[in-house]
């Protein structure tokens, strides 16, 4: 009996994405690069909305899509991104500044043409409100020019940090206890998901005193953590060992070992390592 999925290129996958409001409408999948590795990297752009994909797997799972069984339980959704954060290298380089000189105006057009990557063309709608709050902006003939302005970048990029530290208090007793300064690590550690450490990262914590080593380090831990967590339990026979000696039953034959419980969690565990990955 033929699936609906017969003859498609590749393997079907499960994705939670948002819908256009028009239904005649699509939303554009666009490659982009990532702002801080510099990658090609897909965004779905719907709405005048961008978005930006994850990943979740647990160890076990399949996804059963009408009569077709989808071996690949991972799960795909979207989440909004800023555009200013993948932007902003686009602009950094575009200003073109060099020692005190603060660069160059450009239209935006200009700007948005990467060579390689003609999706951020389709930004071309949203971008300019956008980058006007890190911008200076000149308009002649009724054409607007565009110029990076690293002090606005910077009270940008406080105000992310500042906004993301009032929510922390209200996920959870843990963070309600800590300090000030332990809220704002956290925070600018989810805001250089997308920023380049220099040199918008330097200048971060320089502006709100804290020590860039310090934020540095706290990466490497969480991702050695990370790893460590995503890890698959496996159990060991020696696990079921007592002391130097066999367990035996009360009538001297060896006792059945107790089957090891591999990945068994409730549906709030299952998502607990999502909720950092979103800004």
């Amino acid at each position: 009996m033929a699936s609906w999925c017969d003859g498609m290129a590749a393997a079907p996958r499960v994705l939670v994405a948002p819908s256009p409001s028009d239904a005649n409408c699509q939303g554009n999948v666009l490659s982009l690069r990532h702002p801080k590795s510099d990658e090609e990297t897909g965004y779905l752009f719907v709405d005048g909305k961008l978005h930006e994909f994850n990943w979740f797997k647990e160890r076990f799972g399949s996804w059963f899509l009408g009569d077709y069984v989808c071996e690949d339980g991972s799960l795909y959704y979207c989440t909004l991104v800023d555009p200013i954060f993948i932007l902003l290298p686009i602009f950094e380089a575009a200003h073109m500044s060099n020692g005190n000189d603060p660069g160059k105006f450009r239209q935006l057009d200009e700007i948005l043409y990467v060579e390689g990557y003609p999706g951020y063309q389709h930004l071309m709608s949203i971008a300019g409100n956008h980058m006007e709050l890190v911008c200076e902006v000149k308009e002649v003939a009724d054409v607007k020019f565009f110029r990076l302005d690293n002090s606005k970048v910077l009270s940008w990029l406080c105000c992310k940090v500042h906004s993301l530290k009032e929510v922390f208090p209200k996920l959870g007793k843990n963070y309600a206890a800590q300090g000030e300064k332990e809220i704002l690590k956290d925070a600018i550690q989810i805001i250089r998901e997308y920023l380049k450490d220099e040199p918008w990262l330097t200048l971060l914590c320089k502006k709100l005193q804290l020590d860039i080593n310090e934020i540095i380090d706290m990466s490497k831990t969480s991702e050695a953590s990370f790893c460590a967590e995503s890890s698959p339990i496996t159990f060991r026979p020696s696990d079921g060992k007592v002391g130097n000696g066999s367990a035996k039953s009360s009538k001297g034959r060896p006792a059945k070992k107790q089957k090891a419980e591999v990945e068994s969690k409730n549906i709030k565990d299952m998502f607990r390592r999502v909720t950092r990955k979103g800004t």
